[in-house]
């Protein structure tokens, strides 16, 4: 039940998408660095009172003039992550994108990444969890 909700939810983010937004800074994008760079510019995640820091990871492609290809998917998560933490995480992401998009290759890049998957990391915390190490 959970997931229908949450990929409803994806489904009206992306319809979203089209609308015209605040756009990230006009740059040209010429490498897969400034994709990267590019898409981060526009990262903001939750405040600590919405959810706790986590990690997200998503995939998405994208045509030539740079708006989303398809369906962005969500491919990691967290593992110590709730659903409400999950839940405003991908927002906060399909946020970014709409704030991002389209992206402004240049015309070389545009060929270049033209439906190529790309994933992106999303990280809200400076280091990792600690781990649980034990004596052998």
């Amino acid at each position: 039940m959970a997931r229908c909700g949450i990929r409803l939810l994806l489904a009206v983010a992306v319809l979203l998408l089209g609308v015209s937004g605040a756009k990230a800074e006009d740059a040209q994008v010429n490498t897969i660095q400034d994709i990267f760079r590019h898409l981060r510019t526009c990262w903001r995640p939750p405040s600590p009172a919405k959810a706790r820091p986590l990690d997200i990871t998503v995939v998405v492609s994208f045509n030539r003039a740079g708006n989303i290809l398809g369906h962005p998917r969500i491919t990691y998560e967290s593992a110590e992550a709730s659903d409400n933490d999950r839940l405003q995480y991908r927002i906060a992401v399909m946020e970014a994108l709409q704030r991002c998009t389209p992206v402004p290759f240049t015309e070389a890049m545009a060929g270049a990444a033209a439906g190529r998957p790309f994933a992106i990391q999303f990280r809200s915390r400076k280091t990792s969890p600690p781990t649980q190490e034990r004596r052998a």
